[in-house]
């Protein structure tokens, strides 16, 4: 875009503005008048350097538009989750038959994170697989404990925390057993599996991350 101090106002925006357009000369001789008063220090040549017709490119000035942060919605913490009872069956929910299609897909994930169950499958790589994979689904015995109480009881695992397992057994009864001082038993397919609960306190999602000793005595 070009532009040029001495350029006249037309006649059409001097009425508007009820201003008088001065001619040519008049303009030239004001214009230097104006930039010798403003600039004194400079010499002739250098004020005419000025005058010079030049291209001028105008820069957009953008507003600058602040972005509103976007709040991250807070989740529910762990007193919030009981006094909702978020994870709470209700009695009519606690049938161990509604829960067998839950086995049933625990199964299959199971056989698609080990690669197939093959009778020539590696125990070792099963278990390694084991001690990482979810187990909601899983049905889970309880082979030992220091409660005689909780041994024998078998039952599809629907809830796992950090220190305890809530299954349901085939009579329909919810159990909340410890994982502390028992060790619990998990078959698929053939394959049995057994889980110290004492070195099993984590949450599932903990576990996914956790480096297991292979080696190492296990105390009850």
């Amino acid at each position: 875009m070009e532009c040029s101090v001495q350029s006249a106002l037309p006649a059409k925006q001097a009425a508007i503005l009820g201003i008088q357009s001065q001619d040519a000369n008049q303009a030239e001789a004001f214009t230097n008048a104006f930039l010798k008063r403003s600039m004194p220090r400079l010499k002739e040549e250098e004020i005419q350097q000025f005058l010079v017709r030049k291209a001028v490119v105008l820069e957009h000035a953008f507003k600058r538009v602040q972005k509103k942060k976007r709040k991250k919605a807070k989740g529910l913490n762990a007193k919030q989750r009981r006094e909702m009872k978020v994870f709470e069956l209700k009695p009519e929910q606690q049938k161990y038959e509604l829960f067998l299609p839950l086995h049933e897909l625990w199964k299959q994930y199971m056989r698609d994170l080990c690669n197939g169950l093959r009778p020539e499958s590696n125990p070792q790589m099963i278990q390694n697989k084991l001690l990482k994979a979810d187990f909601h689904g899983a049905i889970i015995t309880v082979v030992k404990s220091k409660c005689p109480s909780y041994v024998g009881t078998t039952g599809i695992l629907l809830q796992e925390m950090k220190h305890v397992f809530k299954i349901i057994t085939e009579e329909d009864r919810l159990k909340v057993i410890p994982k502390r001082n028992s060790v619990f038993s998990v078959e698929i397919d053939g394959f049995i599996s057994y889980i110290y609960g004492s070195k099993f306190q984590l949450r599932s999602s903990e576990r996914s991350a956790k480096k297991f000793k292979v080696k190492g005595t296990i105390d009850l």
